[in-house]
């Protein structure tokens, strides 16, 4: 249970869910006008801390580690969104009790909720009190305790924030790069020399030399002679054989690019000094 004497702890811890999640850390603690004791808190997520949701702490715990809810990650992700200007007007209050769970509803007069019972608390004043508020919000409602109020639980001194620039990188999928292989068909022409046989006619005159083969057989008679001719033909074969190795790697190129982001700061003026009124 948290109470009016360990709000200073809570201002600025972490906050984690039921199972232990980190949610995001405090910012501002938000009393409830009647009983004075802490019921919501403000919780910054996202990326740098920029959103700001409502989560109950009625019944969370205070441990070494920061602040344990009731709630999940999840469903603080999903609250309503609400401007976490100082002060809660019953209609917020409400939809954040019925975002929660936490009652079946109140009636309410404009901005002002009369006799309103919700888990067994009776709120007669505008809301819920909050940091976060101006001087006048602080008059109208004592209970304030936050990081920029003074009260009677807090110093004299304001914290002035700002936002910082956080860059860095992520890795992403920029695309997909493959081998495939295919077959396709190209001409190729190539001379080869190939012989071939040809007839040839030699008429020799009868000599002493060959007198003899000349009058070998009958005088007159009938006689056939035949020559086998020979040609070659060009005869084409084809062979698969490897030709190279084909393998695709990666090369990491490094780049300077330049973001840039607008950044929100706090400024503090002082007011009230011989009417000089100075920005810190």
């Amino acid at each position: 249970m948290i109470g009016t004497e360990t709000i200073s702890r809570v201002i600025g811890s972490d906050v984690y869910d039921e199972s232990g999640q980190k949610i995001g850390s405090a910012s501002e603690v938000y009393l409830d006008d009647e009983t004075g004791q802490p019921e919501w808190v403000t919780v910054r997520t996202g990326l740098f801390g920029t959103k700001e949701s409502f989560v109950p702490i009625h019944d969370a715990d205070l441990t070494d580690d920061g602040v344990r809810v009731h709630v999940s990650k999840d469903r603080v992700k999903d609250a309503p969104r609400i401007d976490t200007d100082g002060h809660l007007s019953p209609n917020e209050e409400q939809e954040l009790y019925s975002y929660y769970g936490m009652g079946t509803g109140m009636a309410t007069t404009g901005m002002q909720a009369t006799g309103m019972e919700t888990t067994g608390m009776e709120t007669t004043t505008t809301g819920m009190a909050g940091t976060g508020m101006t001087d006048r919000d602080m008059t109208d409602a004592p209970g304030t305790v936050g990081r920029d109020t003074s009260g009677p639980t807090t110093d004299n001194a304001m914290t002035r924030s700002e936002e910082q620039l956080n860059v860095g990188t992520r890795r992403e999928e920029v695309g997909r790069a493959r081998l495939r292989k295919y077959v396709v068909s190209e001409n190729m022409t190539e001379s080869v020399p190939v012989t071939r046989e040809e007839i040839r006619v030699e008429r020799e005159p009868i000599t002493e030399a060959n007198i003899g083969s000349a009058m070998d057989g009958p005088a007159i008679s009938e006689e056939e002679h035949e020559v086998t001719l020979h040609a070659e033909r060009p005869v084409v074969e084809k062979e698969a054989v490897p030709v190279e190795r084909v393998r695709l790697d990666k090369d990491v190129i490094t780049e300077q690019e330049t973001v840039s982001a607008d950044v929100r700061k706090e400024q503090i003026e002082v007011e009230g000094a011989a009417d000089d009124p100075r920005r810190i």
